[in-house]
C-alpha cells in the first residue's frame, strides 16, 4: 500500500504540471523561449543522470551486466523512436513559430497521451523496485515535463485552441500517466520478475529523449559563449541533482 500511495501521488504531481501553461500568460515570447532553453538543458541532465546513475545500476544490481539488460535498453530506445516516427510526433520544447512549425494540435495531443502513459509505467515500475528509485525517477520526469508541457501548451495555442481549452486538453492527456502507473503496479504484483524488464526499458526511453530530442533542441540555436556555458552548467546541475539522490538511498 505504501508503494501504491507514493506512486499515485507522484503521477498526480506529474499530471498537475500540465497546468503550468497558465504561468506563461504574462511572459513575452522571447523571454519564454530563452527560459525554455535552460529548462531543456536541465531536464536533459536529469534524464541522463537518472538513466545512468539510478536505472541502469538498479537493473544490473541482481544479475550483473548481462546481454538481456542491454537489449532491453536498446528496445526502450527503439520504442521511443517508433512512437515518434509512426505518430509523426516528437518531444518538442520550443514554442511554435513560422521558423519552427509544429504538427497539428490533435496529433500532438495523441502523442502526448502516449508519452505520459509511458511516464506512468516508468514511475510505477521504479517504485516497485524501491522507494528511493521511484523518487529519483519522478524527479527526472518532473524536470522533463516542465519544459515539455510549456511547449505542448504553445503547440495547442498555435493549433487554434483557446488558452482555457489548451489547458484542459493538456491536463486530460496528462492523466494517462495515472493509468500507466496503475497498470505497472498491477502488472508488477501479478507477475514477478517484471521489474528487471521495466527498469532498463525506462532507461532506454530516457536516454533517447535526452539524446535525440533535448540535446538537438539545445543545439538548434547558435548562442554566445556565455549562454553555451550556462546551458552546459544546467545539464551538469541536472546530473548533480540525480547523483545527490544516491545519498538518500
Amino acid at each position: 500500500m505504501v508503494v501504491w500511495f507514493y506512486a499515485l501521488v507522484s503521477v498526480a504531481i506529474v499530471s498537475l504540471i500540465s497546468l503550468i501553461g497558465v504561468l506563461t500568460f504574462s511572459l513575452k515570447k522571447e523571454d519564454l523561449k530563452r527560459m525554455l532553453l535552460y529548462l531543456v538543458s536541465f531536464s536533459a541532465g536529469g534524464l541522463f543522470g537518472d538513466a545512468f546513475i539510478h536505472l541502469i545500476p538498479e537493473a544490473m544490481e541482481d544479475s550483473g551486466f548481462r546481454i538481456h539488460a542491454s537489449l532491453l535498453i536498446i528496445f526502450g530506445i527503439l520504442f521511443s523512436f517508433a512512437v515518434e516516427r509512426f505518430l509523426q510526433w516528437r518531444h518538442c520544447h520550443i514554442l511554435p513559430s513560422h521558423e519552427h512549425p509544429h504538427p497539428l494540435a490533435y496529433m500532438n495531443l495523441l502523442g502526448d497521451a502516449v508519452h505520459n502513459f509511458i511516464d506512468g509505467l516508468v514511475i510505477g515500475g521504479s517504485y516497485l523496485a524501491s522507494i528511493s528509485l521511484g523518487v529519483a525517477t519522478t524527479l527526472a520526469v518532473v524536470f522533463h515535463e516542465i519544459p515539455q508541457e510549456i511547449g505542448d501548451f504553445g503547440v495547442l495555442i498555435y493549433g487554434g485552441f483557446s488558452k482555457s481549452k489548451a489547458l484542459f486538453f493538456n491536463f486530460l492527456t496528462a492523466l494517462t500517466a495515472i493509468l500507466g502507473a496503475i497498470l505497472a503496479l498491477i502488472f508488477g504484483f501479478l507477475v514477478k520478475g517484471s521489474i528487471p524488464i521495466l527498469i532498463p526499458f525506462a532507461a532506454g526511453n530516457f536516454i533517447y529523449i535526452a539524446g535525440s530530442d533535448l540535446i538537438p533542441e539545445i543545439r538548434r540555436e547558435q548562442p554566445e559563449t556565455l549562454e553555451s556555458t550556462l546551458q552546459l552548467t544546467a545539464i551538469a546541475f541536472g546530473i548533480l541533482i540525480m547523483f545527490s539522490l544516491v545519498f538518500l538511498e
